[in-house]
């Protein structure tokens, strides 16, 4: 028999999110299996002994490490086209052990201001406990991270699209200013991008020079509503830094969770593509609608980070500005919740990126318990509503907002 023809050296992102590491012939289940166990036996007490000395190949807690979460972590590396990634309980655990595994008392970091309401409660009230101060930068003014950069900063951090303004911030321009920040300051400082709404479907910090690669599984790459699970990906020594934080403050990613984020990532290309051409429709639809005053969507040209977006995200085909809108309507936050409340085929619900189309209010939901000040920093306004658009006949979801809009008039 002939051996078979060589691949092509870089395989598509839906191929590597199905197939993994294991493009070659094998016996065994085509579904991974889940080994839902908490420890393992050892073969004999030289396993133990090789895991004293640092073998990390010796499997001991599920808490360190588990091959079903391992399996997950390495179709999450290759298609981010890195060397490792790290799967956690939630998106909140993956951010704040990668941002734990780098600064300490007396760091700080910079970011730009419009974040995910528990990113921006986690930098105004978890970190100054710990002596690490947080303070923003203007995403329209990216060279001040030069003149703000000083021997304390450590991390340079973004989302973009931000949440749930659809901000974009470009990350290019970013990392270089970021470089020549650590010129100045004669130290390393590390750029790390959210890059929950976008996806790595849509765009890839990685690939455009950021240093650390943030998402919530929980979201997109999960899809389902069914599982919480965040991944932080990068360096091989960085995931070793941030698997410290893991094993110490637990929040590990649990084996079934990793098995249905496995079973999720094999549909994932798909549904996020249908994801982002119901988002483009709904938001054309919306943007032409009388009873809505505002849309924000980076695939629209009156989008003002829209040029941006086309050259960091794979939009330029309309294809590519990712699943999220936002509206605003008259009547502020009691508008916003008559058009919620009326809609049918649309679901009210505090989360995104599932086949499902939902919505949510941000002043109750992403943003609560921030002052006016804050909400007005973040650009959230109280007629606000996100729109995380499913995978539903976009017909159907035109009529259902068409009616919700009209009712709610």
């Amino acid at each position: 028999m002939k051996s078979p023809a060589p691949l092509p050296e870089q395989q598509s992102l839906a191929t590597r999110a199905i197939h993994g590491k294991k493009l070659y012939a094998f016996r065994g289940p085509v579904a991974p299996p889940i080994v839902q166990t908490s420890t393992y036996r050892f073969a004999d007490s030289g396993d133990a002994i090789r895991y004293a000395q640092g073998d990390p190949d010796v499997y001991v807690y599920t808490r360190y490490h588990n091959p079903t979460v391992t399996e997950a972590e390495e179709h999450l590396a290759l298609m981010a086209g890195t060397e490792k990634a790290l799967l956690f309980s939630s998106g909140m655990a993956a951010i704040t052990s990668a941002i734990l595994s780098v600064v300490k008392k007396g760091d700080e970091i910079l970011s730009t201001p419009a974040l995910y309401g528990g990113t921006y409660r986690f930098f105004r009230d978890i970190l100054p406990r710990h002596g690490i101060t947080v303070r923003y930068i203007r995403p329209d003014a990216l060279g001040s991270i030069v003149s703000m950069a000083t021997k304390r900063t450590k991390i340079i951090y973004c989302e973009t699209p931000t949440n749930p303004t659809l901000g974009i911030v470009d990350i290019a321009e970013l990392v270089f200013r970021t470089r020549q920040a650590a010129k100045k300051v004669h130290h390393r400082i590390l750029t790390f991008a959210d890059n929950t709404f976008a996806t790595v479907r849509n765009q890839n910090p990685l690939a455009l020079g950021a240093d650390v690669l943030l998402e919530s599984a929980t979201k997109y790459l999960g899809g389902h509503t069914d599982v919480m699970a965040g991944v932080v990906a990068g360096t091989a020594s960085f995931i070793s830094g941030a698997h410290t934080q893991l094993k110490y403050y637990g929040g590990c990613a649990d084996p079934f969770a990793a098995y249905l984020l496995l079973r999720s990532l094999k549909t994932f290309d798909l549904r996020v593509r249908c994801q982002n051409r119901n988002a483009m429709a709904l938001s054309g639809f919306l943007e032409a609608h009388p009873r809505v005053k505002r849309v924000l969507y980076p695939g629209l040209v009156s989008h003002p980070g829209h040029q941006i977006a086309r050259r960091q995200m794979t939009g330029a085909g309309g294809d590519g500005f990712g699943g999220m809108v936002t509206i605003e309507v008259p009547g502020g936050a009691r508008g916003a919740a008559g058009v919620c409340d009326a809609l049918r085929v649309a679901v009210n619900a505090m989360s995104l990126g599932g086949v499902e189309t939902l919505v949510s209010i941000p002043l109750y939901s992403s943003h609560v318990n921030m002052s006016a000040a804050e909400l007005a920093r973040h650009g959230v306004t109280p007629g606000m509503i996100r729109i995380s658009v499913g995978i539903e006949g976009i017909q159907d979801i035109e009529a259902d907002f068409d009616q919700a809009l009209s009712v709610a008039g």
